[in-house]
């Protein structure tokens, strides 16, 4: 509570002051590709979530930084209609469930706490298109996407939200995420986003559907409508829109090498090659590099099944 008075305190000069300070140990790469909030708390999770991979050993990020961008979104979401601080929050919890070495019995707490932080930033905005009179539910993904169109986080907000999910649905289990509706969530938010912004996060969009479609499991009454030849298909597009893009490739190659014959088998693994080849962005490096860890274990297994 100490921390939001202080928000409330902060104004004009001051405000700007609190964006404006940058800590000694910034990174100034990363920290430039970070857009500072106009909300000092907010502002203050963002410094440190630009320096998360400081003090890195190889793959696993020392947690100091990334629990303290947690500590700062956390209490800037304790105002009732912060969207932003959500939004990050899940972005952060992501960071901390997947970088930071967690045995997999800690991530799934991280995940739920992801997905819950999510939610309330879907609620609030889809609480404002109630309030103008339309049903969020009763919308089409476009028609959401129309109605939102002028709230500047509804991009994020529904890109972090099926990353939420679908990572508290690895973690917790597939066939136990469908069950509570991972899977149809996931999808709509990803629909949703799409029909927002398709080159959002290098097609993040299609990239998530694509996902969702190569690795849900297809159940006749739950998910019947989970096709394989989909999810390659939005990966492609995803592709379409960065074949730069490290996540884009490795799930095009994971989903080929599945669910494709020889050729796409083929295929999966010069993707995989080429991706472990490459140098990850700097601005994204601890994700890339547990991303080519990935590939490299992949590849380890497709070539000796080859």
């Amino acid at each position: 509570m100490r921390r939001l008075l202080l928000f409330f305190a902060l104004g004009g000069a001051a405000a700007a002051a609190a964006v404006a300070q940058v800590p000694p140990d910034a990174d100034a790469g990363r920290l430039d590709s970070v857009m500072l909030s106009s909300n000092p708390l907010v502002a203050e999770g963002d410094r440190h979530y630009a320096n998360r991979a400081n003090g890195r050993n190889g793959i696993v990020a020392d947690p100091r930084k990334i629990l303290a961008a947690i500590s700062a979104y956390s209490h800037a979401a304790e105002a009732p209609d912060q969207v932003e601080a959500r939004w990050k929050m899940a972005r952060a919890l992501y960071f901390r469930g997947n970088c930071t070495g967690l045995e997999p019995a800690n991530r799934t707490p991280v995940f739920e706490r992801a997905r819950g932080y999510a939610d309330q930033a879907v609620q609030i905005l889809t609480d404002r298109v109630r309030r103008k009179g339309s049903d969020p539910e009763k919308l089409s993904p476009a028609q959401l996407a129309e109605a939102l169109s002028g709230e500047g986080d509804a991009k994020a907000v529904f890109y972090w939200s099926s990353v939420a999910w679908g990572e508290w649905a690895l973690a917790a289990g597939k066939l136990v995420a469908v069950q509570r509706g991972a899977a149809d969530r996931i999808r709509r938010d990803s629909e949703v986003l799409i029909a927002l912004d398709p080159e959002f996060e290098e097609g993040g969009g299609y990239r998530i559907l694509g996902r969702l479609h190569s690795e849900a499991p297809r159940l006749p009454i739950l998910t019947p409508w989970v096709s394989r030849e989909t999810g390659i298909e939005q990966l492609r597009k995803a592709m379409a829109v960065s074949s730069n893009n490290f996540p884009n490739r490795l799930f095009l190659a994971e989903a080929l090498h599945q669910h494709g014959g020889p050729a796409e088998k083929q295929e999966a693994i010069q993707l995989l090659d080429a991706l472990v080849a490459d140098s990850p962005s700097p601005v994204y490096l601890l994700e890339g590099l547990r991303q080519q860890d990935l590939a490299r274990k992949d590849l380890a297994e497709y070539k000796k099944g080859s």
